[in-house]
């Protein structure tokens, strides 16, 4: 692809690293310089200073048939961007020089970058009803279409796992409360005997498991975003003392793990943690509040 050395500041903060002392400033008209990915540089098994042949798909005929269009590039860098799809397949040249290898007058694409990103459908479907000619309009939703639907049922999923191993522990929270409710059933005979009414005795209860919901789901948040936090430093120091990848970039495209916390699903799962765990304390307490003083103090 070719780059305007004009716009190196809004196309370089894309790019985590330029490895080798290169910058895309070194892609000078006529110098005939290239840009490769680091994987890609790899698979060629060059460096910065080596030369390379870029073949063309458009060919030039001549008397003898159809010969391919040849030029040769001197590597200037190697960048690493975190994602394999564009370090395995990228190579970045100078505009001006794209021009006279592909023998076109003026650029043939035009990319905008858009400060919210969640506007580029709105965006495109606007240029597509104001701007005429052969064009083709397109965004980056439709561009990794089966990727971004992937990811929304992944997530779907996770949330319903999530819910159920919540579900799990709020069962161990009325396995907890009822223990509780059978050991203390002679003091709540001895309450009833004293005017206490049923009310009373579930209220008891229910604020005792609300308070260990609250406090549980309390504990388990501010855990869960500490490590979410943790996780582009922690990641890859287990990965470096155990000497594995957990993301092999040739598989999932990505070379570290990403983490972003998001307020909005903070809150949401915290929400149905508690209430979950609020809910579970109305049985033990029912049952609590049904005890019946002459039978619980028969063998006291």
């Amino acid at each position: 692809r070719g780059v305007d050395p004009a716009l190196e500041p809004q196309v370089s903060d894309i790019y985590k690293e330029m490895k080798g002392g290169g910058q895309l400033s070194d892609l000078k008209p006529g110098d005939f310089g290239i840009v490769l990915g680091a994987d890609l540089a790899a698979n060629l098994g060059v460096m910065r200073g080596d030369k390379i042949t870029l073949v063309a798909p458009e060919g030039t005929i001549t008397p003898a048939g159809m010969l391919p269009r040849l030029k040769q590039f001197t590597v200037v860098g190697v960048f690493e961007s975190g994602h394999y799809e564009y370090d395995s397949t990228l190579a970045l040249i100078n505009i001006q020089d794209a021009e006279v290898l592909f023998r076109v007058p003026a650029p043939t694409g035009v990319r905008l970058r858009l400060k919210d990103m969640q506007r580029a459908p709105e965006v495109a479907h606007q240029l597509a009803r104001t701007l005429s000619g052969d064009l083709y309009i397109r965004d980056w939703t439709q561009q990794n279409k089966t990727w971004f639907s992937a990811v929304q049922i992944e997530k779907r999923m996770m949330f319903i796992i999530l819910t159920l191993i919540i579900a799990v522990a709020a069962f161990n929270l009325v396995s907890s409360l009822v223990m509780t409710v059978t050991n203390k059933q002679a003091d709540i005979a001895i309450l009833r005997t004293l005017g206490a009414q049923p009310g009373s005795i579930m209220k008891i209860f229910v604020v005792q498991g609300v308070t260990i919901g609250f406090i549980g789901t309390a504990t388990g948040v501010a855990l869960g975003c500490l490590i979410a936090w943790s996780i582009p430093w922690l990641v890859p120091m287990i990965e470096h003392l155990l000497g594995v990848q957990f993301l092999p970039p040739s598989v999932y495209f990505i070379s570290e793990l990403p983490s972003e916390l998001v307020p909005g699903d903070v809150v949401k799962i915290g929400v149905i943690a508690f209430v979950l765990a609020s809910l579970a304390t109305l049985y033990p307490s029912w049952r609590g509040a049904k005890v019946r003083p002459a039978e619980a103090l028969r063998y006291e």
